[in-house]
């Protein structure tokens, strides 16, 4: 496998190497602006970065390797972070407008879709978490993919109910893996409640860059690199990211995408039913259903389209020491997941467990220092915990209800006492067993791995936030390429196998209509009023990543309310943690980690497996962001794994 190279010491090695004048990340003292240029000249790619880790199985998006001694940014009443400075300088032009953060995402996904296909984009789906200033309300909006009325149980197993042989090439590469795309359905549904500026204005940055032309950033051409053969199957996405000798195009080609023009341009004036019916819903269709030796097509129906539906969910929150953490419910896994984590460990004195080499302005102190062992094994069973009741009882209960059908029995305080009393200092779990709700309609399920997202955290001058987890599944989704944009393979995101061992149906099983479970963890974090009532916002934060999001946004959130981390360090410290196997992660490309020969040289990584602990020092691919109020404003910080940003006003 290839090493990662560092790609600077610190934020001024950083500028020069990129030539990236930009107050996202060249001084604390620095306040952010809605300006990002290079040289004098708007940026019109990501932020380069160097050669990068290809371990697949564990991040299906590379890993871009590790802006060192990033600082975070100080912004006035508002700030966006996106994982491209394109799509953040334009949501924040949007803010600095007028707009308010409902507004700002959709000129953010939209312009992520050209500068981060392989991430997110029309053809996928989203969840958002979205604060009102105005009402004191927290919604929680569903734009999950939801299956074909012609799917069955078996529909990515195999061809028909008489042919066993599987789709071809794979199920993630067939037309089965296609979901009802939902981002464009959540967007309206909240623009419609939370928008100030006009639906077809907000459009108009992401057509401007479609047709004047954009270069590849280097991520970008990276993962083209990795999914060329895939991409290569599909004659719409071979002419647009390869060249005409098969190659890849690579970083720094320029870019124009006439038919995304010509599809935001119908959505733009015809509103999201341009999408969902018509021409491009007819398109979508087709291309699902090609036929060819290489492929196997999928069902999905113009009915499928037209009957889509975004939902406003309840939004789960639960408290955490002295703030409410509030995320998304079921059919996504995060907020449950990640709540019944911390849940865990506020049986526990984390704040006593700080990573070393956290004071000073040195590099070790900006990329959050190195967590101790105690800390990381503690962590890392408090999620195995976690995910094993994830892993069992949660998916779409729109099909399959929670233990007493809300989130509340997996949340309640004494039962998550229960479960902290399961944890040994000095011995894993290993595979932990999920909670005992008595009988159950549901066999347990292997986790499924999950792959590439993208997140967005915005906050307005009006003082409403939004948190949104946007994404079309793996690298490059199902690599069916339509009218400018990629088609999601979210379907895999159901279990394999409709049954477990015992013949017991899975709760995450595929059916007709069903939205898969996902992991995605958009996240508001409020104070808590001293009698237990909700205050006001503290915090913004969310991650791509697949199944690991959740571990992403645990330690964040553990960086910044029990370590005192600003949000720069949070989310450059050590991605560590674990999803139910006897596996513990530590991600191997930050600086702090002496990933060379396994591991085996370092420090931290010699006490964890001392005491028990696996420890894989694989390359991680976060792609956080945090915004945490600081005094009548706001800081940020991006992922200095991936090519974001923050801006906002200044200071």
């Amino acid at each position: 496998m290839r090493r990662l190279r560092r790609i600077g010491s610190g934020a001024a090695a950083l500028l020069l190497l990129a030539g990236l004048a930009t107050a996202c990340s060249s001084s604390t003292n620095q306040t952010a602006s809605c300006t990002v240029s290079r040289n004098g000249t708007p940026v019109t790619s990501g932020i380069p970065a160097g050669p990068t880790s290809t371990n697949l199985s564990l991040n299906p998006e590379v890993a871009t390797g590790f802006r060192t001694g990033m600082t975070p940014v100080r912004t006035g009443d508002f700030a966006v972070s996106t994982a491209n400075p394109v799509a953040t300088e334009a949501a924040c032009k949007v803010l600095r407008d007028g707009g308010t953060a409902a507004d700002a995402l959709i000129v953010a996904q939209t312009v992520l879709n050209l500068v981060e296909p392989q991430a997110t984009g029309i053809g996928g789906g989203a969840f958002l978490m979205y604060y009102d200033n105005t009402a004191k309300t927290v919604d929680a909006y569903d734009g999950r993919e939801t299956a074909p009325a012609a799917a069955t149980p078996d529909y990515l197993r195999y061809i028909s109910a008489a042919v066993h042989t599987v789709p071809q090439p794979n199920a993630r590469a067939s037309g089965r893996s296609i979901g009802v795309p939902g981002v464009l359905r959540l967007l309206e549904l909240a623009h419609n409640e939370h928008g100030r500026q006009p639906w077809k204005d907000l459009f108009t940055p992401a057509i401007n860059l479609a047709d004047q032309g954009f270069e590849i950033s280097p991520r970008m051409a990276e993962q083209i690199g990795e999914s060329k053969a895939d991409l290569a199957r599909d004659d719409n996405a071979k002419a647009y990211f390869l060249q005409s000798d098969g190659s890849p195009k690579t970083a720094g080609t320029k870019l124009t995408n006439p038919a995304f023009v010509k599809t935001l341009s119908a959505i733009a004036t015809d509103g999201p039913n341009a999408f969902y019916t018509g021409a491009i819903a007819a398109d979508i269709v087709d291309t699902t259903a090609t036929t060819s030796a290489s492929r196997t097509p999928g069902l999905l129906s113009l009915a499928d389209l037209q009957s889509y539906q975004a939902k406003k969910r309840t939004a789960v929150c639960s408290p955490y020491r002295d703030h409410q953490i509030c995320g998304m419910p079921n059919p996504s896994s995060g907020g449950i997941t990640v709540e019944s984590a911390l849940g865990i460990l506020s049986n526990f004195d984390l704040s006593a467990m700080k990573p070393t080499d956290l004071s000073g302005n040195g590099d070790k102190a900006r990329d959050g220092g190195k967590p101790t062992a105690e800390a990381v094994h503690l962590i890392a069973e408090a999620e195995r915990l976690a995910y094993a009741d994830r892993d069992k009882y949660i998916a779409d209960s729109d099909f399959v209800p929670l233990p007493g059908n809300s989130p509340d029995k997996l949340l309640d305080p004494n039962y998550l006492k229960q479960r902290a009393a399961l944890i040994d200092p000095h011995k894993s779990l290993g595979t932990a067993k999920p909670g005992d709700f008595g009988p159950v309609p549901v066999g347990n399920g292997l986790q499924q791995p999950e792959h590439g997202t993208s997140h967005i955290s915005i906050v307005d001058k009006y003082g409403n936030a939004a948190a949104m987890t946007t994404t079309v599944e793996s690298a490059f989704g199902s690599f069916h390429f339509v009218d400018g944009f990629i088609l999601n393979n979210q379907l895999t995101d159901f279990s394999a196998e409709p049954v477990d061992k015992d013949g017991a149906p899975v709760a995450n099983r595929l059916d007709p209509g069903k939205r898969p479970r996902s992991s995605m963890a958009p996240t508001l974090v409020f104070d808590r009023n001293p009698d237990g009532s909700r205050g006001g916002l503290h915090m913004v934060t969310g991650s791509p990543g697949g199944s690991v999001i959740i571990q992403f946004v645990v330690k964040t959130l553990v960086g910044v309310l029990d370590w005192g981390m600003d949000p720069q360090q949070a989310v450059s410290m050590i991605d560590f943690g674990a999803a139910n196997t006897p596996t513990t992660y530590l991600g191997g490309e930050h600086p702090a980690v002496a990933a060379a020969d396994n591991g085996d040289h370092d420090p931290l990584v010699q006490q964890l497996r001392q005491e028990g602990d696996q420890v894989s020092v694989a390359p991680q691919s976060s792609g956080l962001s945090a915004l945490v109020r600081d005094g009548s404003g706001w800081i940020g910080g991006a992922d200095p794994r991936r090519e974001g940003a923050v801006l906002g006003s200044p200071r």
